[in-house]
């Protein structure tokens, strides 16, 4: 087996069988490399209350849940990588099974293949790839306070020089383990940087996500420096995205591509708009899956904060990218702007193909793109555009998902109710922290 060759030949002594949880939090158990060949087979057993904790750690209440049970991890050998920032260390990503070795329905990366699935039904193969933007910080002695790594202005030279070492080594890191690194800049606020991995089919790409975020956050600390991919992680800071692409292929075939379409879309590509558009209000509990996600989406910030669609439009919640020249047909893509970083990927991910295959199925119009800058527009004319409210708290998309039915469908129980419980205790308790101190919620857990 590679995994165990790999682990002999570079002398790793621990391995590390991770997942990511319904809080967008990267978890795990390790096992000494001696016993990973009957680990592999067995799994390594986890509470199940580990996929009910809030961002706070705190194992929440769910009626029908079997608090006292395990689950497997079970490791899938295609994702192992060497961590880069931890020598002697490995990791896999896995799968959660149950006890009698069948996928359980609390599995983020199993509703993922189920998305992937139902769309490889209709003929078509998903090409996704995560965007994500990250704030680089020095370390301070509690720990509290965020010392911006550099003051650039956005594609800033001087920024790239700044932070020229920590990147072309995060850069090679990445790419010894097979993640393909596919543009790199400055972004808009001090300290905040931008590093986009190459898009592939949809289980990777948000297996390299999970990735990029754990190399990106294990080699900053080696380096003595802090990387968080918060929402907004101070005060007065322009927000990190984690814009999602993706798009239908068959046949080896971009299906959403038509050069002679609206904006070189197919009926198919404007379709999957529409479904995602209708179902965006309940979709962004799980893109934007954190209380502190909505301090980010504010109209002018490039955000995606108004629900509609549109050519280059960085203020509509999904943009229609201009394609690159010589590539126009393969390039062609949409860009989900209302998507951050304290999203579990395989959720995000997942349910935005079914809500696209939604649109697909009942060939609904996402009405006509806004080619304005909606900053411009009155409440009005918005309106009279179709232009959509968007939740403005995680409390609001909460509510919009369990409204949902598509999305409540195919989330599936116990998935639904873990998920939704989770969500309501984190709105509970930071507004209950508010409230006692003025507590404003600016994590560095992502």
């Amino acid at each position: 087996m590679h995994v165990l060759g790999a682990v002999a030949r570079n002398a790793v002594e621990l391995v590390r069988f991770m997942w990511v949880d319904h809080s967008g939090v990267l978890r795990g158990k390790a096992v000494a490399a001696d016993t990973l060949a009957g680990r592999m087979r067995s799994g390594v057993g986890v509470a199940t209350v580990r996929q009910a904790a809030s961002l706070l750690d705190q194992a929440q209440p769910v009626a029908g849940f079997p608090v006292m049970d395990e689950v497997r991890l079970m490791p899938d050998p295609d994702t192992f990588v060497l961590l880069p920032h931890s020598p002697g260390s490995a990791a896999m990503l896995c799968d959660l099974w149950t006890r009698s070795g069948a996928p359980w329905a609390a599995c983020p990366r199993t509703f993922l293949r189920d998305a992937v699935g139902a769309a490889g039904a209709l003929g078509y193969q998903v090409v996704a790839a995560f965007e994500p933007e990250f704030t680089l910080a020095h370390e301070t002695g509690d720990g509290t306070e965020l010392a911006l790594f550099d003051d650039g202005l956005c594609l800033d030279n001087e920024a790239f020089d700044a932070a020229n070492d920590y990147i072309v080594a995060l850069s090679r890191a990445l790419r010894s383990q097979g993640i393909e690194v596919e543009m790199y800049h400055p972004e808009t606020s001090a300290g905040q940087h931008e590093l986009s991995i190459r898009h592939a089919e949809a289980l990777r790409a948000a297996d390299n996500h999970v990735w990029q975020r754990a190399f990106t956050r294990g080699m900053a600390r080696r380096r003595g420096m802090r990387a968080t991919f918060a929402p907004v992680p101070r005060p007065g800071l322009r927000g990190n995205g984690n814009h999602l692409h993706l798009s239908l292929w068959r046949d080896g075939a971009n299906a959403f591509a038509e050069q002679t379409g609206a904006l070189g879309l197919s009926d198919l590509a404007r379709h999957f708009i529409g479904g995602v558009l209708a179902h965006l209000p309940g979709l962004m509990a799980l893109t934007c899956a954190s209380v502190n996600s909505y301090l980010r989406l504010e109209p002018g910030k490039w955000a995606g904060a108004f629900g509609c669609y549109g050519p280059d439009n960085r203020d509509a919640a999904i943009r229609v990218p201009s394609t690159l020249r010589g590539k126009e047909t393969a390039s062609t893509n949409i860009e989900l702007k209302v998507c951050d970083a304290t999203a579990n990927p395989y959720l995000a991910l997942g349910a935005t193909i079914q809500a696209g295959l939604d649109g697909v199925r009942n060939r609904l119009d996402p009405g006509a793109p806004l080619t304005e800058d909606p900053n411009r527009l009155s409440d009005a004319e918005l309106r009279r555009r179709g232009v959509r409210h968007l939740p403005r708290s995680l409390e609001e998309a909460v509510a919009a998902l369990e409204r949902d039915e598509l999305l409540m469908a195919v989330l599936g129980s116990p998935r639904r109710e873990l998920c939704t419980a989770v969500k309501r205790a984190d709105v509970r308790d930071f507004k209950e922290m508010s409230e006692i101190d003025g507590y404003v919620v600016h994590s560095t857990r992502f």
